[in-house]
């Protein structure tokens, strides 16, 4: 990859707000129902060709992007320790909201006590329509607009019955409450995005399932935008991987986010704290977000994050994060990620095709 290329005349592409913004708090969630790859290689394979994946979790008959979205925000909201009423924004970016017409925001912002007197919008942008949301945060609170912000990538995927994407595409995702840096556990000190129109994977109006590219889903989209959006950043920051702790990509699966961490320099002890795809599969918009949250579960103050997403279609936000003293503060007021990856009920396929839905009239 050429970082050159596609800035030949060395542009400062950084973000930075008038601003410095934080997170003021954070929280998980991920069902507690499992389906194992090796059951559904057993029922399309017969066993045969194993799986990318331990695990994925899947949303039981009463969960959707809402509720789940809902879970994850009242975490963040325990953490951050402030009144929902001064929330000015609630954002959910999902490939999944359960209406076609019909905000997902809005639910969430009123089942959370926020008052009427907010902006709420879904976002789309395949896997990184969370960051998307955080993006805009930063800017909304940077420019001094507003106080606070809620930010939420989550996710049920879909994946049609016996494709490949079946195997790792999961149910979960996390939620962000963002304000002041002088708040803050963790302070976000620069962005950058970087997108193309790369036919990797979509879904038109009206169809079930999606489809991929295959030829285009590694090099072309993957790596090329993740690469590029995290070695612009290290280059505009004037860093390299030995500056940061610890780095969490977009996790379709284990083997893509490994490789593009030791593409940028990074260790296995940097990025396998946040990569949670194995044990509960990739789930889509909150993937590099829940990633991030089980870091910051066990993160030190003084800590320094590489946080790079990836979306279909196709793009990656990179975000350079320093954690501060007040994270050992916000830790232990909600639960864990890892407290919801311990806790599992694993299912078989049926019960798994009966809970999303695989069954049609």
């Amino acid at each position: 990859m050429s970082v050159n290329r596609m800035n030949p005349l060395n542009q400062n592409f950084l973000m930075h707000p008038d601003r410095q913004v934080g997170i003021i708090g954070y929280g998980a969630y991920v069902p507690r129902y499992r389906l194992p790859g090796v059951e559904i290689a057993r029922v399309w394979t017969n066993g045969l060709g194993g799986s990318p994946v331990k695990e994925k979790a899947v949303a039981g008959l009463d969960e959707d992007v809402t509720t789940m979205s809902i879970e994850a925000a009242r975490n963040a909201l325990a953490r951050a320790r402030i009144d929902p009423l001064d929330i000015r924004a609630v954002w959910v970016g999902s490939e999944s909201h359960p209406y076609a017409v019909k905000p997902t925001s809005t639910i969430v912002a009123e089942s959370i006590g926020t008052s009427p007197n907010i902006t709420a919008a879904d976002w789309e942008f395949a896997c990184k329509a969370g960051t998307e949301a955080v993006q805009a945060s930063i800017g909304l609170i940077g420019s001094g607009m507003v106080g606070y912000t809620l930010a939420i990538g989550m996710d049920t995927a879909q994946g049609r019955p016996g494709d490949a994407l079946e195997y790792t595409a999961a149910s979960g995702g996390a939620a962000y409450i963002l304000g002041p840096a002088n708040e803050a556990c963790a302070v976000y000190q620069g962005s950058y995005s970087f997108v193309t129109d790369t036919p990797d994977f979509w879904r038109r109006p009206g169809e079930e399932y999606p489809s991929h590219g295959d030829r285009f889903t590694g090099e072309p989209a993957y790596f090329h935008h993740t690469l590029s959006a995290g070695q612009t950043l290290l280059e505009q920051m004037g860093t390299t991987a030995a500056d940061y702790t610890f780095a969490v990509f977009h996790q379709p699966n284990v083997k893509f986010p490994s490789r593009a961490a030791e593409m940028l320099g990074f260790k296995p002890e940097q990025y396998k704290t946040g990569l949670l795809c194995g044990e509960v599969g990739n789930v889509y918009s909150g993937s590099s977000m829940l990633g991030l949250t089980a870091i910051l579960d066990i993160a030190q103050p003084g800590d320094r994050i590489l946080m790079v997403s990836y979306g279909s279609g196709a793009g990656s936000d990179a975000f350079d994060i320093r954690v501060t003293d007040r994270i050992t503060e916000v830790q232990k007021l909600a639960p864990t990620t890892r407290d919801y990856i311990n806790r599992r009920t694993p299912i078989d396929y049926a019960t798994y095709a009966r809970y999303r839905g695989k069954l049609k009239d």
